[in-house]
């Protein structure tokens, strides 16, 4: 009988991970008769000249893991440290600002940066600056600060150059904005040519309006840069431009469309929700790769069209796809693109409402592929199946979580961050060889106490290597709000053998939090699942295992 591995864990009392202060004074016992000598605060020395070197990394590797927090809390103790800090530090912080997405709190410290007596502004500032406005879309700001540039009235006086320009210009673009980065380059592409060539991403914005204007057939669009065109235009559904580029395309007699421009076009009407207009392409490539071998779809140009007729419950038409995927596809069809394929195939039956066809599909997948992740597309497909067909004709035999309720939150059931005995990143793996040999995986902490990582036994393969060179980083935390069946959903999609409850107030609304306070391992998880009693089920005639993961 297949079975659905669903696992939840053991309530536990959650303390935070308490951690020695270096800096703090060490209590000792004195007799009534001597003096007491007290410890004066530590204060800044204007003679001081401190190394910010290692400061700068760890804010970078903070950055990478999300905890913006803790860069704050950090920098505020390296002020007090250090007294004022140099322009690299805070472009460093400025750097974790957009990336986490907190354009307002970058705002605020550059701000703080361009006051008097402040370390002060360069041009690294001002594109990190632009690339966070772009990625917000406060466009305005943003040619706001670029005209106070080109003007001379920015603090510290930059130059306008195209480090500032693509700074901009790149956040346009991946959020599908062309019309604003036309607009841009329109406004100051004069930089971009000072240099003698423009990107090509940028004379692919810009080919087509200069060849109208100077009648030059030399500078009309390519077939790469209408596939360029067509990806961005996608992406930003914009469906009227689509169109537009399309029909300019078949208009172009001496343009030759090639299989990758005919993908592109498929693509872009699909994420346009155009299925009609993407059938018609499709139906041309068909067409056209009969006299023509090169123009034979790829596999995945089947499963994007597979995808969206899925949706549809369009049973029939994802079957005949399904069945001419392998004689029709030009190149490798790779096992994650069959077993797509037969997930759709269920998908589509179950949508258009044939539960026998879907249950058919579903039992030649439980013999083909013998595991389905649950929370893929196809194993909620599965997981819908389950519940039409509930316990008495069940294909996947679940497990139960009697012990525990999905919604509660994780912080009942994790374990305290030190019972786990988290290692410090420093040490070396001859000096913990066996805590290896006894435990598959364990938590590594810096010189600050923060959870950088986890260390698996099967990484471990230098005896003289520090435990921070072999940890796999950033280890996957969640917060102790979430509830256990999105943790649970995480350790068996991902594989986790542990995951890191963080708390929630030091998330910042980031994904990783600053302190660690508790763990959850697969390991509780398979402690507390129980099966399907035998009263609730039956036997089925489908006896194949299938692992849910």
């Amino acid at each position: 009988m297949p079975h659905l591995h669903a696992i939840f864990p053991l309530p536990s009392n959650s303390k935070p991970f308490q951690h020695s202060n270096i800096l703090s004074a060490s209590s000792s016992s004195f007799s009534s008769s001597g003096p007491i000598r007290r410890r004066l605060p530590r204060t800044f020395s204007p003679s001081k000249h401190p190394n910010l070197k290692r400061l700068t990394s760890r804010i970078v590797q903070l950055t990478r893991r999300r905890q913006l927090h803790q860069i704050l809390e950090e920098i505020e103790n390296a002020k007090r440290e250090y007294g004022k800090l140099n322009t690299i530090v805070m472009n460093a912080v400025m750097e974790a600002c957009v990336h986490c997405g907190d354009v307002d709190l970058a705002l605020n410290i550059f701000h703080q940066m361009t006051e008097p007596h402040s370390c002060g502004v360069d041009t690294v500032t001002y594109a990190t600056l632009l690339r966070g406005l772009g990625r917000a879309r406060r466009i305005d700001d943003a040619f706001q600060l670029l005209e106070s540039v080109e003007k001379g009235t920015a603090a510290g006086k930059p130059k306008l150059s195209t480090q500032l320009i693509y700074g901009l210009l790149d956040a346009l673009i991946e959020a599908g904005d062309l019309r604003r980065a036309n607009g841009l380059l329109a406004r100051f592409g004069f930089l971009l040519h000072e240099g003698g060539s423009s990107s090509i991403l940028t004379y692919n914005l810009l080919m087509k309006d200069k060849a109208q204007r100077l009648c030059c057939s030399d500078l009309y669009p390519d077939v790469i840069t209408y596939t360029t065109l067509l990806m961005g235009f996608g992406h930003a559904k914009d469906l009227h431009s689509v169109q537009k580029i399309v029909l300019e395309m078949k208009s172009c007699h001496d343009l030759f469309i090639d299989r990758t421009a005919f993908t592109a076009m498929v693509d872009a009407m699909l994420n346009c929700g155009s299925i009609k207009g993407a059938l018609c392409i499709f139906g041309e490539i068909l067409k056209q790769a009969g006299a023509n071998v090169d123009l034979r779809p790829k596999p995945h140009l089947y499963l994007s069209m597979m995808r969206a007729f899925a949706d549809w419950g369009d049973y029939n038409m994802v079957k005949n796809l399904h069945e001419r995927l392998w004689p029709d596809s030009a190149g490798t069809i790779s096992l994650a693109a069959q077993q797509e394929a037969d997930h759709l195939l269920m998908e589509s039956a179950l949508n258009n409402g044939q539960i026998d066809a879907a249950v058919e599909n579903l039992t030649k997948i439980i013999n083909r592929w013998k595991c389905i992740s649950w929370t893929s597309r196809g194993g909620m497909v599965a997981l819908r199946i389950e519940v039409l067909l509930g316990f008495n004709k069940s294909m996947l035999s679940p497990y139960l979580l009697p012990q525990v309720l999905p919604g509660n939150p994780i912080e009942r059931i994790m374990l305290p961050l030190e019972t786990v005995r988290p290692l410090p990143g420093s040490l070396e793996l001859k000096k913990v060889v066996m805590r290896l040999y006894r435990e598959p995986v364990v938590p590594i902490i810096d010189d600050w106490g923060i959870c950088i990582g986890l260390l698996h036994r099967e990484d471990c393969c230098e005896m003289n290597a520090p435990l921070s060179a072999m940890m796999r980083s950033p280890p996957p935390c969640v917060t102790t709000t979430t509830s256990i069946g999105h943790v649970v959903d995480l350790v068996l999609k991902k594989k986790y053998k542990m995951v890191i409850v963080v708390k929630h107030s030091n998330l910042n609304g980031t994904t990783h939090g600053s302190r660690a306070v508790g763990v959850f391992t697969a390991e509780q998880l398979h402690n507390v699942v129980a099966p399907v009693p035998e009263g609730l089920k039956q036997k089925h005639t489908v006896r194949r295992s299938l692992t849910m993961f």
